[in-house]
Formats: C-alpha cells, sequence, structure tokens
C-alpha cells in the first residue's frame, strides 16, 4: 500500500502543526522559567471568505486575534517546563500575549524610529532591554514597569511634552502579542532586540526616552 499524494500533504500539515505546537510550548516555559514573565494564552485570528474572525467566536470581536482568551488563567513567571508544557497542552492553537505592567512597560514607536533609536541607544552604551517587532510596522521597547504612568511627566521634564510625537506608553491592563505569535493575523512578532540575560531587569524609560523622542521628532519633521 503506497501513499496518496493528499496523505502526503496531511502528514507534512500534522508534523508542522507538531513543530509549530513544540516551538510554542518551549517559547512558553522561556518566557516563565528564564526571563521571569507571566504568559497569557492569546486568541488567534481565522482568516476565510476575504475576511478575518477572532478564534475567540465573538462575531464582531473588536480585536480579532489580538486579545487574551477569556476564562483562561495566566501561566505563572517561573512555570518548569513541564508545568508550561502541560497547561499550554489545555489551549492548542492559542497566541502568546505577555502581560504589561508586571515584569515590565512598553515604549512604542514605529519601526524606522525604533531602528533609528536602536542603533543610537546601542552606540551611547545605554543598558537596553528586549524590542519587538509587530507585522503593523511598531517596534515595542521594554522598559521598567511604571513608565507608562510617568511618561507625561518624564516628557514634560526632558521638554517632550509640546511635541507631535508617535510614541506611546504601555502600562498595567494591556497585553502584547509576544514572538512568534501571529498578530491579528497579519504576521509573525519578531525579536528586533530578543531577551538577553537580563531581561528580567529591563531599563529605566528615563534612559531611553530623550533619544526615542528626538528620532520621533526627527521622523515626524522629516
Amino acid at each position: 500500500m503506497g501513499f496518496t499524494i493528499g496523505g502526503i500533504r496531511d502528514l507534512r500539515a500534522g508534523s508542522r502543526r507538531r513543530g509549530r505546537a513544540a516551538e510554542s510550548t518551549t517559547t512558553v516555559a522561556e518566557y516563565t522559567g528564564l526571563w521571569g514573565w507571566d504568559v497569557v494564552p492569546g486568541a488567534r485570528a481565522i482568516r476565510g471568505g476575504g475576511r478575518v474572525s477572532c478564534s475567540c467566536g465573538a462575531a464582531n470581536c473588536p480585536s480579532p486575534g489580538a486579545h487574551p482568551l477569556p476564562f483562561v488563567p495566566p501561566i505563572p513567571a517561573g512555570s518548569t517546563l513541564d508545568e508550561a508544557t502541560a497547561a499550554w497542552a489545555e489551549v492548542p492553537g492559542a497566541a502568546v500575549l505577555l502581560p504589561v505592567g508586571r515584569s515590565f512597560d512598553v515604549l512604542e514607536v514605529t519601526e524606522p524610529a525604533g531602528r533609528h533609536a536602536l542603533a543610537r541607544l546601542e552606540r551611547m552604551g545605554l543598558p537596553l532591554g528586549p524590542v519587538v517587532l509587530s507585522p503593523h510596522g511598531r517596534a515595542l521597547f521594554f522598559v521598567a514597569p511604571g513608565a507608562a504612568a510617568e511618561l507625561p511627566q518624564l516628557l514634560y521634564r526632558m521638554g517632550w511634552d509640546d511635541a507631535r510625537l508617535d510614541l506611546r506608553g504601555l502600562g498595567p491592563g494591556e497585553h502584547i502579542t509576544a514572538p512568534p505569535s501571529d498578530f491579528a493575523g497579519l504576521g509573525p512578532m519578531r525579536w528586533l532586540r530578543p531577551p538577553a540575560l537580563d531581561a528580567d531587569r529591563p531599563p529605566q524609560a528615563r534612559l531611553l526616552l530623550g533619544t526615542l523622542a528626538y528620532v520621533c521628532h526627527r521622523s515626524a519633521a522629516g
């Protein structure tokens, strides 16, 4: 008995799904065990019929594939590989989300501004945390918790409060989609600067904010 073409495709598709599931489980274990981040299982976007729907099942979901799954508990920081594997097996296909405001806040700018700012910050030798790129052209800089609440005052002190800046802070109550998960059906999130050994100690926002604000202002002026 031989394999049919369709059977071979099914086997390949099944292998890819198992590979993605294993990758997600390993990622979740790294996030909880290595970096000390909570992980929240998220809904995923479903494309079909020329539109994007959400796996949460809501007919008019305002954020398809970009929000936590309802009634599903987070996988806490410090979970072991076995614990993360068992928990993730309960939510097959879920997106990996990270809650903001616990271990880190986020400063978000456009991708071009983020790339330019990151290069300047690295040349200056300043401490940096992870940086994520979204498929819709945004760069997310991890900074110490509290940054979102302090952002207006920090910009005021630095003289950037009256400038038109495409820069915002994300804090408690918000979530970001983590690499390598898909964001809202647009494509995968990617690391511009992957987590390092000190990723559990993100830098204070004031160390990055001056450069980020300057680059955003120059981008707007250009």
